[in-house]
């Protein structure tokens, strides 16, 4: 097994590979990567290993923008810190999304996965088209049942304009500009949400295309942008997030 380590924190690369080489004796690490860049320059240079682990917030940037530039047709375990990212990740060819510290026993569970998914996918069949197979695709919420006077009622997900957090309480903002509190922390409601309609635009803020009425270049190459709904609520998105953003609303 060939494996290709993309980390940009030396302590954790060499403690992911040595639990890599416990868990599997015969495997070979090929080389230990810890920017974007020179991702892409190895993975241009050099055959397709048989597995990647990547983190997402290497040294230059966020690991997705790999994938902009080099089709991946191996299968990879993100390894992370940070849990914000999982939907997204499952669109790119990942079997599983371990958060550090990495404990021993989920490396096993997720490499045990791989060699799953090796013996039983088609030797003539794109990794990539195997794994939409083969994992299911989530079913993501289509309504809130939220207290209403003294009891209950339901909010289509259609009827949000946008959810944003506040003294860390979620609230949804409707197209009607009723605001309703929330139980579900924002972290939740990406797992939730549909990412093709709903776009975590920071820690704060989810938005949908609909809800969009202006977008503006910020400093140190952030962007701006302001709502239809409550535009005194000024939604700001990083440098690292814009070209995702971008490409969400580009098609």
């Amino acid at each position: 097994m060939k494996i290709l380590i993309v980390e940009d924190e030396i302590i954790n690369a060499n403690r992911l590979k040595r639990l890599l080489e416990e868990l599997e004796r015969d495997c070979k690490i090929l080389d230990i990567i810890d920017t974007v860049q020179g991702t892409i320059t190895w993975l241009n240079a050099n055959a397709m290993p048989d597995l990647i682990t990547m983190d997402i917030r290497l040294a230059d940037g966020i690991s997705f923008s790999i994938f902009e530039e080099v089709k991946i047709t191996c299968p990879i375990i993100f390894t992370t810190a940070y849990d914000e990212y999982a939907v997204r990740a499952f669109k790119v060819n990942s079997i599983d999304y371990l958060m550090k510290p990495i404990e021993k026993s989920e490396l096993q569970d997720a490499l045990t996965k791989f060699k799953f998914l090796a013996s039983a996918k088609n030797d003539n069949e794109d990794i990539a088209g195997f794994l939409k197979k083969f994992i299911h695709k989530p079913s993501f919420r289509l309504r809130f049942l939220v207290t209403y006077r003294d009891g209950y009622k339901s909010v289509d997900v259609t009827d949000i304009d946008f959810i944003y957090s506040e003294f860390k309480t979620s609230h949804l903002f409707l197209k009607n500009g009723t605001i309703i509190a929330i139980p579900q922390t924002m972290e939740e409601l990406e797992e939730e949400l549909d990412p093709d309609i709903f776009f975590r635009a920071n820690r704060q803020f989810f938005i949908r295309v609909e809800s969009i009425k202006s977008i503006s270049n910020y400093f140190n190459a952030k962007l701006k942008i302001l709502l239809y709904g409550d535009s005194e609520r000024e939604v700001i998105i990083s440098r690292e997030k814009a070209p995702f953003f971008k490409q969400w609303m580009d098609r």
